[in-house]
């Protein structure tokens, strides 16, 4: 049995997310299993480093996948490739070790999030941004970005739904640049919870926006209060690359 590495792109606009759900196929996961199982002729399993959301993109989500096949990694690249969506791409594929885990193994991940802010749309990006037609003040932005760093419990900033797990969670970096109204926040630690990357964002354009201080990030993450975090919208959020443990 051969354990293959997988690099995967998607533009996630029509997908319930990454997860498979029962028996619903309209996911990324789903999809992609379904073009394994007609390769390996019975049931195939992947597993995924990150559970992106309903709408959430990926430029560089990583898995791995077991096969009895004897197939290539270069053979395996081409037939996913043949049988997926348009919307799917597999980028690389590398043949691992046994003990290689994509969920298990992955260290930092890089989410990037996408804002136009201009009053008028962009129809070249609408489907990979939020567009806030109100001027943001990004210094104000950055500001409040300094309040996420490092380890801190983010419980107000998911919507998970199990109180069993940790919500203590390090954010490595944050960066934000602003190009003509076109905005970009990228941001890197070592684990994300449900929903946290959009609640971090959706906040930070309250700040922008003057509706809450820079300040007020550190009452939040304090007070656990999930209802004083913003929410930006899926299709800004981008999966941009998943570090892993040497």
């Amino acid at each position: 049995m051969k354990n293959f590495k997988l690099v995967i792109q998607y533009d996630g606009a029509r997908y319930k997310g990454w997860q498979r759900l029962g028996n619903q196929s309209n996911t990324i996961q789903g999809k992609i299993e379904q073009v394994l199982t007609k390769l390996e002729g019975h049931d195939s399993e992947i597993i995924g480093s990150s559970r992106t959301d309903a709408g959430v993109h990926a430029y560089g989500q990583v898995a791995n996948v077991k096969l009895r096949n004897a197939i290539s990694a270069e053979e395996l690249q081409s037939y996913l490739n043949t049988y997926l969506p348009q919307d799917i791409s597999v980028v690389e594929v590398e043949e691992v070790n046994d003990r290689f885990h994509a969920r298990y193994n992955a260290n930092d991940k890089t989410y990037l999030y996408q804002i136009w802010n201009k009053s008028y749309h962009n129809p070249f990006i609408r489907k990979f941004s939020m567009h806030v037609t109100e001027p943001l003040n990004v210094a104000k932005m950055k500001e409040a970005s300094k309040y996420f760093i490092g380890k801190h419990d983010f419980t107000a900033f998911s919507n998970a739904k199990s109180k069993k797990k940790s919500a203590e969670r390090t954010i490595r970096t944050i960066e934000m640049k602003e190009v003509d109204g076109f905005i970009t926040i990228r941001v890197v630690g070592d684990g994300f919870l449900y929903h946290m990357v959009r609640k971090m964002v959706g906040t930070l354009i309250e700040v922008g926006l003057g509706e809450k201080k820079p300040a007020d990030i550190a009452d939040i993450l304090r007070s656990k209060d999930r209802s004083r975090a913003g929410f930006a919208e899926a299709q800004g959020l981008h999966l941009e690359k998943i570090d892993f443990q040497q």
